[in-house]
C-alpha cells in the first residue's frame, strides 16, 4: 500500500500496477467532532461506523470530507485507522491475519509514527508481518540519508491553488464542488510553461485557441455548468518553480532544491546524480514538467561553473556537467511498482518486522528497517 496526501495506490505484489487507486480523504459525520481526536475515540456509536473513504468520500455533502494526510505525513492517526481498515476489508477484500505488508512513508518521516503505524498493523489488523518503506529507495534504489530535502508543496496544493484562483474570477462553480471542480481541471488541462510572462501574452492575445472548457454537473440542481480554463492552465503547476505565488514562508524552486541536494552529495556521485535525475509521482506528470526542470537546473549549474571560471582568472576551465532529467512511462506508479518488486521476492520475508518481533520488543522495531543489509 502506498500512501500520499493525494491518492492512496493498492494492490498485491508482482503487479506493475496497483488494482485501486483511491482519493486518501474520508467523510464523516460532523457530528463527531471533527478537530477533537479525544472525544472520537471516546464515541463508541455509530458515528463511528457512519463515514465513507476515497471518492465516495468526496461526493457526500452533509459529511466533512477530511484529508488524514498532509505533504507525506500523517497529521490524524485516528482517521487514517479507519481508511486503512476500509482499503483493506473493502478495496482489496483481504484478511490481514493472512498478508504480509509493505506500507510506504516519506523520507523524513518521524520514528514516532513508524511506531504508531506498527501499533495499528500489529494490533487493530493482527498482520504476520510488516515493512515500512522510503519511497524513493523503490523509485530508483538507494536513498543517502543526509542528503534528504523536504519541500512543502504537493499535489493537494496545486488543487487548492487552482481553486483559489476559479474563486477569485467567480466562474459560478457551487461552492460544494469548487475543490472537486479544481482538481479535474488540474488533471486535464494544466501543463508547465516554459515562461510566464509568454505565456500570459498568448492568452492575451489569442484566448480562443488556449483557454479550454469544462463542464460539470450541479450535485444539488442535476444541471450543467461551464466555465473558462485559462490561466489556472499553467498557474497550478508553476507553484514548483515558483512557490511564492502559494506559499509566502517557503520561495525555493524545485530547481534549486534538487541542486542543494545533489551538491550536498559526495563529491564523486554528483555528475553521475545530475546525469540521472529520476521523476516519481503523480505531481511530476504534468506536460514538460521534466523539460523545465532540467532547463532551470542546467542554467543554475553552468552560472557556477562559469563563477568558478572567473574566480580562478580564466586559468581554470571547468568540464561541462550533463544535466538529465528522466521521464519513463512507469513514472506515475514507480513508486508502487518498485515495492511491488520487493515484495514478490523471498528476501522480503526477510526483512519484514514479525507479529513475534513485535510482542517481543514493542513498536520501536519500526524504528529501523534493514533491507540493504539482507538483500545485498
Amino acid at each position: 500500500m502506498c500512501f500520499s496526501c493525494s491518492y492512496t495506490k493498492l494492490g498485491y505484489a508482482g503487479n506493475t500496477e496497483p488494482q485501486f487507486i483511491v482519493p486518501s480523504c474520508i467523510a464523516i459525520k460532523e457530528s463527531a467532532k471533527v478537530g477533537d481526536q479525544a472525544q472520537r475515540r471516546m464515541m463508541k456509536g455509530v458515528d463511528d461506523l457512519d463515514f465513507y473513504i476515497g471518492d465516495e468520500a468526496v461526493d457526500k455533502p452533509s459529511y466533512s470530507t477530511k484529508w488524514p494526510i498532509r505533504h507525506g505525513i500523517v497529521e490524524d492517526w485516528d482517521l487514517m485507522e479507519r481508511f486503512m481498515e476500509q482499503v483493506i476489508f473493502k478495496y482489496l477484500r483481504a484478511e490481514p491475519e493472512d498478508h504480509y505488508f509493505l506500507l510506504t512513508e516519506p523520507p523524513l518521516n518521524t520514528p514516532e509514527n513508524r511506531e504508531y503505524t506498527a501499533e495499528i498493523m500489529f494490533e487493530s489488523f493482527n498482520v504476520p508481518g510488516l515493512y515500512i518503506a522510503v519511497p524513493s529507495c523503490w523509485a530508483e534504489g538507494y536513498v543517502i540519508g543526509s542528503c534528504i530535502k523536504h519541500i512543502p508543496i504537493a499535489g493537494r496544493d496545486i488543487t487548492y491553488f487552482t481553486q483559489q484562483l476559479l474563486r477569485e474570477r467567480e466562474v459560478g462553480i457551487p461552492p460544494e464542488q469548487s475543490l472537486e471542480t479544481a482538481k479535474a481541471v488540474k488533471e486535464r488541462f494544466s501543463y508547465v510553461c516554459p515562461d510566464l510572462v509568454k505565456e500570459f501574452n498568448k492568452y492575451d492575445t489569442d484566448g480562443s485557441k488556449w483557454i479550454k472548457q469544462y463542464t460539470g454537473i450541479n450535485a444539488i440542481s442535476k444541471k450543467e455548468f461551464t466555465i473558462d480554463v485559462g490561466y489556472e492552465r499553467f498557474l497550478g503547476p508553476e507553484i514548483f518553480f515558483h512557490p511564492e505565488f502559494a506559499n509566502p514562508d517557503f520561495t525555493q524552486p524545485i530547481s534549486e532544491v534538487v541542486d542543494e541536494v545533489i551538491q550536498n552529495c559526495p563529491i564523486d556521485v554528483r555528475r553521475p546524480l545530475y546525469k540521472n535525475i529520476v521523476l516519481s509521482g503523480g505531481s511530476t506528470m504534468f506536460r514538460d514538467f521534466g523539460r523545465r526542470l532540467q532547463r532551470d537546473l542546467k542554467r543554475t549549474v553552468d552560472a557556477r561553473l562559469k563563477m568558478s571560471e572567473e574566480l580562478s582568472g580564466g586559468k581554470l576551465k571547468p568540464k561541462p556537467i550533463d544535466v538529465q532529467v528522466i521521464t519513463h512511462h512507469m513514472q506515475r506508479y514507480a513508486v508502487w511498482f518498485g515495492g511491488s518488486m520487493l515484495a514478490s521476492t523471498p528476501e522480503f520475508y526477510q526483512v519484514c518486522h514479525t507479529k513475534k518481533d513485535y510482542e517481543e520488543i514493542g513498536p520501536s522495531i519500526c524504528r529501523h528497517n534493514p533491507v540493504f543489509g539482507v538483500m545485498s
